[in-house]
């Protein structure tokens, strides 16, 4: 069964309010940060993360249901749901630096967007399956 578009946004939030802040509240003391103090750079962090939610929701993830419907089976090959951060990872960096205006270095946001990224990609393709077995019968939709 192909995740419906509630169902895939349903599992992005998830993810993301699970696994997603556990890793961001993590691995923020251990990015580089410069001289701001360790909660300018978890404003940040956190920032990106629910940007990444909000972006997701309301841009992406329609999009992406958009595009599945030109193709035949209606889904995507899990390759191209990694590289899917792509995009997503370049539009969060610019709404952060350009109209959030924190202080973003590149090489700290890369690590931790491109970290998470995958992090919430492996649980998305493993470990999630486990507990919620009947969650791709349902669309992915998790009510």
């Amino acid at each position: 069964m192909t995740p419906t578009l509630s169902g895939r946004i349903q599992s992005r939030l998830f993810l993301l309010a699970t696994v997603g802040l556990v890793w961001t509240l993590a691995l923020t003391p251990l990015l580089p940060r410069g001289f701001a103090p360790l909660g300018v750079a978890h404003t940040g962090t956190l920032s990106a993360l629910v940007l990444v939610a909000l972006l997701g929701t309301l841009l992406w993830e329609p999009l992406y249901h958009l595009l599945q419907q030109f193709r035949w089976e209606k889904d995507w090959p899990a390759i191209i749901i990694l590289f899917q951060g792509v995009p997503e990872g370049v539009l969060v960096y610019l709404v952060l630096l350009h109209r959030l205006e924190l202080p973003v270095q590149p090489g700290a946001f890369a690590v931790r967007f491109s970290t998470t990224w995958l992090l919430v990609f492996v649980f998305l393709h493993g470990p999630l399956r486990v507990p919620f077995l009947r969650w791709r019968f349902r669309g992915g939709r998790s009510i």
